[in-house]
């Protein structure tokens, strides 16, 4: 997956639709009816994001952070999927993008808050709820951006960090932490390097520092054999410790903005120059 699908089905303005429900208008000729109706296949992948974006907020209610942890990522997955289903099978639409956006603020904006605070930011009062509720503000502003501009930016890069990956961070390192069985109460200290982090990912989605979509990988053609090798390697290093490896990772990703951004200004002033 890349950092984020967001985007990933919203090339198609037509509007769904399914066989063998009622028509768009009675009034209109027959020939130019249309049917109504939602695509079903991708849209099942959607619901299966907002399911698991939601089964974290009951897991994280009942203490199980973990599992909380886990339903995220699955629900990255399915995000990923979902968009990749839609193209598959030309089934693009609005109704699956709001659809899709609506998912996302629930499983990468809400719920990674919620499942913080639960876990431990409860513990500072009113800075553990603001922070968490700052989160999941930048998650919808981050989306409602992404939405906006979506004519006008460039597929290969997205501006800010992608909410998927910023709620990968949090929940990356509540599953960390709670694989090492840190106490149940955690020394001011400790608490308040938690709140940084969650209002650090939060800033980071707002932000203007640029990321790498990957959405210009092509798979369909061939690719060095070391790549295959790499894939591997990953693979092995996943399964030796999952949340260690996903936590690195997405902090690798959340830490290549600024250096992309400072590359990508400093090739725009070599360029100036000679433009002028």
């Amino acid at each position: 997956m890349s950092a984020g699908d967001e985007g990933d089905r919203r090339t198609d303005p037509e509007p769904d639709y399914i066989e063998g429900e009622d028509t768009v208008a009675d009034d209109q000729p027959p020939h130019r009816r249309r049917r109504r109706g939602v695509y079903l296949l991708p849209n099942l992948f959607t619901t299966g994001v907002l399911f698991s974006g939601f089964f974290a907020i009951v897991s994280a209610i009942n203490g199980e952070y973990i599992t909380a942890a886990i339903a995220i990522f699955v629900a990255m997955v399915l995000d990923t999927l979902d968009g990749r289903v839609a193209r598959m099978t030309d089934t693009q639409s609005e109704f699956g993008a709001q659809y899709d956006s609506l998912s996302d603020l629930v499983s990468f904006g809400v719920a990674p808050a919620l499942v913080v605070y639960l876990w431990q930011l409860h513990d500072l009062g009113n800075f553990g709820w603001v922070a968490a509720f700052f989160f999941a503000t930048a998650a919808a502003l981050r989306l409602a951006r992404f939405n906006s501009r979506l004519a006008v930016s460039d597929k290969r890069f997205f501006q800010g960090l992608p909410s998927p990956a910023s709620a990968a961070i949090l929940v990356g390192m509540v599953w960390v932490l709670e694989d090492w069985g840190i106490p149940a109460e955690l020394a001011d200290p400790y608490l308040v390097g938690i709140l940084v982090v969650t209002v650090l990912a939060g800033a980071a989605m707002v932000s203007n520092l640029t990321y790498f979509s990957f959405k210009d990988m092509d798979f369909k053609h061939r690719v060095p054999f070391l790549a295959i090798v790499g894939v591997v390697l990953a693979l092995m290093l996943l399964a030796l410790d999952p949340p260690k490896v996903l936590l690195a990772a997405f902090v690798i990703y959340a830490l290549s903005g600024p250096l992309l951004t400072l590359e990508r200004w400093r090739r725009h002033r070599r360029r100036a120059p000679s433009g002028g």
